[in-house]
C-alpha cells in the first residue's frame, strides 16, 4: 500500500515538472517570438522614418551636394541654340561615363540625326551612321569646354568659389560663371528639383545676361557618385551599378 502511494506520488511530481517544463519552454517561445516581432516593428519604423525624413525634408545643401557628386549619367536633353538672327533645336541623348569618356548623339533634326560626338580622352570622333562616315580630330584643344555637358557646369560651379545656390518656387537654382573665354557663354544657371533632386533645365547665358543656350532635361538616370555617403543619395540615385 505504501508502495503504491509512493508511485503515486513519483508520477505525480514527474507530470506535475513536465507540466512545468512545458509552460517555461512556452512561455519563453513567446518571449522570443515577441522579442523578433518587436525587432521587426522597430527596423520598419526606423526605416519608414529614415525615408519620411529623408523625402520630405532634404536641405538644399544636401541637394546641391548630391548633384556636385554626380559623376556619370545618361540624360535626353532638348537644347536651343540663339542667336542674333534665329534660333536652332535639338534633341540628344548624351552619355557621360567620366571626363574621358563622352557620347552625344543627335536625335532631332532629322536631316543630322544619327550623328555622334564621342570623346575619347584628348580625342573627339564624330560619325555619321546614315552616311557611314567617321571623322577623327586628335588632341582637340577645346574638348573640355562642351557647355551643353552637366558635368562641365559642375566642374565650374565647384571651381568658382562666388557660385551659390537660392530655393524657389520648389527648385533649387544654382548659380556660376563659366571657365571660359568665351563671352556669349559666361552665366549658367542649372535648376534642380526639390522633389526628385534632378536637373529640370539650364540656361547659358551672354555677358549680358541673355540666354544663348536653353537645355530642357527631359530623362537622366544618375549612374555613379563620387562620393556615395552624400546624405539626399539613397533617395535619388537611379544607378543599377553601384
Amino acid at each position: 500500500m505504501q508502495k503504491n502511494k509512493t508511485n503515486h506520488y513519483k508520477a505525480h511530481h514527474q507530470t506535475k515538472e513536465k507540466n512545468k517544463t512545458k509552460m517555461i519552454i512556452l512561455i519563453s517561445a513567446i518571449i522570443i517570438v515577441i522579442a523578433i516581432l518587436a525587432t521587426i516593428l522597430i527596423k520598419n519604423n526606423n526605416k519608414t522614418a529614415k525615408n519620411i525624413k529623408i523625402g520630405n525634408n532634404s536641405s538644399s545643401q544636401e541637394i546641391v551636394d548630391y548633384i556636385l557628386n554626380i559623376s556619370s549619367y545618361e540624360t535626353q536633353i532638348e537644347v536651343e541654340v540663339k542667336s542674333n538672327k534665329n534660333s536652332n533645336k535639338y534633341k540628344m541623348k548624351q552619355t557621360y561615363i567620366d571626363k574621358n569618356n563622352t557620347t552625344q548623339e543627335v536625335i532631332e533634326p532629322s536631316n543630322i540625326q544619327g550623328v555622334k560626338i564621342i570623346k575619347e580622352n584628348n580625342n573627339l570622333r564624330i560619325e555619321n551612321t546614315q552616311l557611314s562616315l567617321t571623322k577623327i580630330i586628335e588632341n582637340y584643344k577645346d574638348i573640355t569646354q562642351n557647355n551643353l555637358d552637366l558635368a562641365n557646369f559642375i566642374q565650374n560651379y565647384k571651381d568658382n568659389k562666388n557660385s551659390k545656390f537660392k530655393e524657389e518656387n520648389n527648385q533649387i537654382i544654382m548659380e556660376t560663371t563659366a571657365k571660359t573665354e568665351n563671352n556669349y557663354q559666361k552665366y549658367e544657371k542649372l535648376y534642380v528639383s526639390k522633389e526628385n533632386g534632378k536637373p529640370i533645365k539650364m540656361e547659358i547665358k551672354d555677358t549680358n545676361q541673355n540666354t544663348i543656350i536653353y537645355i530642357i532635361y527631359n530623362e537622366i538616370n544618375i549612374n555613379k557618385i563620387a562620393n556615395e555617403k552624400i546624405y539626399a543619395f539613397k533617395l535619388f540615385c537611379t544607378s543599377k551599378e553601384i
